[in-house]
């Protein structure tokens, strides 16, 4: 049946687009990638699960995956467009030395490194070259997908780490060079007329682009932006990135290298957030389609037939490499944790690898089995990539926040004690600042805690719900506690702390929302307020005033709404601690009747007068 439908498929496709693999990517894509990361494992070992799949190796759905390889590259180059953007030429200078310094070392010293080791596994020593520097040249689309995620590409060392990539990603331009050097001889002389044009064209290709972006291009948007038509400065942008890529492809140079120039050149541009959200778009799609197609070049018959060689040069590649990028980076003063991280990232080889080995291969460097084994290693390394940083980060201690110029919790004294400083609990303080009293303010954000400093605010580090920190804070002798933290579970922890151990002291508590008030005034506080609602009352006021409500109006209506939100809250409650009751009553009745069974005599009115007192109804707070 199945086997039908796939052929009606296929002979509708050949009087038309063949949908069946469009949709079966996209379909994988969005069933494969929100479960991965939903377990954990990341949004790129969803895809390349998925590229497995549907690949060859898989369900052989899709037979073809160089090609799909080939355009899917482009996501790549629009990636690094889109971090030339965020890259503006001053920043980019200030980079120079982690470029050329940092990332020169790091693929100079790897790059020995695994070409001996390759001599050591048995290759020639022009194959060991080759197959050694592709594996340094790091995947520039794991890595930049894996920092995008955790948001790290704006922090130094995932700059660090930019900068290394960036260096990689040039240093494909030599190597395809050396490639052509190590070729072996055809009988044909290259004249000195043809290595002067050979030079001179990437030059020229990068003079040209910087022209064009310094004295073009500006301009160009500006008469394409007067037109109002959104889908022509969709256009100009794919344009302006696909064009880069061509020309610097066309003189021999990297195409992800020149869309990265061209994002360079628009950094400073008025349109840079525009063109940004254009290509955006297709960025994400075309790196989603770019992890799916390295799954599905995944030759499992290639692995099998040879998985002595690859399982053998995965792991000592990815060990030597991954030892050797610790080493320079503690070398060059980094942390443990930041030179460990850089590590198991940069550990795998790249994109460019296929490249090189490609080039290498029709060069006839290398025979087709032997590239077939060395793109295997290399996309073993890649699937492998987040498996490893998943188990350093469950393996590593969680880092210490730096404590610096902070202060602890060491018998407060104050009459009131605010625990949570963020933006709630800034503005919660100001009116018992303005009406003169004195806080005592507890937080465990160090970053926090700094910059409250800065302002004049003293607020010392200690974490609100471990009972010796509230000890310590004073908690037995404040008249009043403002619960202030962003964490729902904290600050119901904070409630039956009080409740338990300082009955007396009144608590104030920021709930997250309606379900969190419940459980908050169950655990004793004496007034809660969801954090949002005050706020959005006030917005929702504002918005029927600018519709021409009178004052009158207004306060009738947000009266009305807040006596509605109160009486449903109430209901609500009611009906929660009436389902605790009948839960405490049948769990009496059901001991009692087990006491009976057991020999021990107890009356029924006993049973009944003990659940009376079990359910007497909680005051309202």
């Amino acid at each position: 049946m199945a086997g039908e439908v796939v052929g009606h498929a296929a002979e509708a496709a050949a009087h038309g687009v063949d949908l069946i693999p469009v949709v079966a990517l996209l379909g994988a894509a969005v069933i494969g990638v929100p479960l991965f990361k939903r377990i954990g494992l990341g949004s790129v070992l969803g895809y390349l699960a998925a590229g497995l799949l549907l690949g060859p190796s898989g369900i052989g759905l899709i037979n073809d995956p160089e090609s799909v390889l080939t355009t899917a590259e482009l996501g790549v180059v629009m990636f690094l467009f889109i971090i030339g953007l965020e890259m503006e030429p001053s920043r980019l200078w200030a980079l120079r030395k982690q470029i050329f310094g940092l990332g020169v070392l790091q693929v100079a010293v790897c790059g020995l490194l695994l070409t001996g080791m390759g001599v050591l596994l048995g290759f020639a020593p022009a194959v060991a070259f080759i197959f050694g520097m592709g594996f340094v040249l790091t995947s520039t689309a794991i890595v930049m997908q894996i920092l995008g995620e955790r948001g790290e590409l704006s922090s130094e060392s995932g700059q660090r780490i930019v900068s290394i990539l960036l260096l990689e990603d040039l240093a494909i331009v030599p190597l395809l060079a050396v490639v052509a050097f190590l070729a072996p001889s055809s009988g044909d002389e290259v004249g000195l007329t043809a290595r002067l044009i050979g030079i001179a064209l990437p030059i020229g290709a990068v003079s040209l682009l910087i022209f064009l972006g310094q004295r073009i291009m500006n301009p160009f948007f500006a008469v394409l932006a007067s037109s109002k038509l959104r889908e022509v400065m969709t256009a100009a942008a794919l344009l302006v990135v696909l064009g880069a890529a061509l020309l610097f492809q066309a003189v021999g140079l990297s195409m992800a290298m020149g869309a990265f120039l061209a994002g360079v050149l628009l950094s400073t541009s008025t349109f840079r957030h525009q063109l940004e959200a254009d290509v955006e778009p297709f960025r994400g799609i075309l790196l989603g389609l770019f992890f799916l197609a390295v799954g599905m070049s995944l030759n499992l018959t290639t692995v099998a037939g040879s998985w002595q060689i690859i399982a053998l040069s995965v792991v000592t590649y990815m060990a030597v490499k991954a030892a050797a990028i610790y080493a320079i980076a503690r070398a060059l003063k980094a942390s443990h944790a930041e030179a460990l991280e850089r590590a198991v990232l940069m550990g795998q080889g790249g994109e460019f690898a296929f490249v090189l080995y490609t080039t290498a291969a029709s060069a006839g460097i290398i025979d087709g089995p032997t590239n077939a084994v060395f793109t295997a290693t290399v996309i073993v390394s890649m699937v492998l990539t987040p498996f490893l940083l998943i188990g350093m980060r469950r393996l590593m201690p969680k880092p210490e926040q730096s404590m610096d110029g902070i202060e602890t919790v060491a018998e407060l004294h104050e009459r009131i004690l605010v625990i949570g400083f963020g933006r709630f609990g800034q503005i919660a303080t100001q009116t018992l600042l303005g009406q003169g009293h004195r806080l005592s303010i507890i937080d465990n954000d160090t970053d926090m805690i700094r910059a409250a400093a800065q302002f004049g605010f003293k607020v010392y580090y200690g974490d609100g719900t471990r009972l010796d920190i509230l000890r310590a804070a004073g908690a037995a002798n404040v008249d009043l506690v403002l619960i202030c933290v962003n964490d729902k579970a904290a600050a119901t922890t904070i409630a039956h702390l009080f409740r338990d151990e300082f009955p007396l002291v009144k608590v104030m508590a920021r709930a997250f929302d309606r379900v969190h008030a419940i459980e908050l005034i169950k655990a004793g506080v004496d007034y809660q307020l969801r954090e949002m609602f005050e706020s959005a009352l006030m917005f929702g006021a504002q918005a029927i005033r600018e519709l021409g409500a009178t004052e009158d109006e207004v306060e009738q209506t947000i009266e009305g709404v807040r006596d509605r939100d109160a009486q449903r809250f109430k209901l609500q409650l009611m009906d929660d601690l009436s389902a605790v009751d009948a839960a405490r009553s049948l769990l009496l009745k059901n001991a009692a009747e087990q006491a009976r069974e057991g020999g021990v005599d107890i009356e029924e009115e006993a049973v009944e007068e003990e659940v009376a007192k079990s359910t007497q109804p909680v005051p309202p707070a």
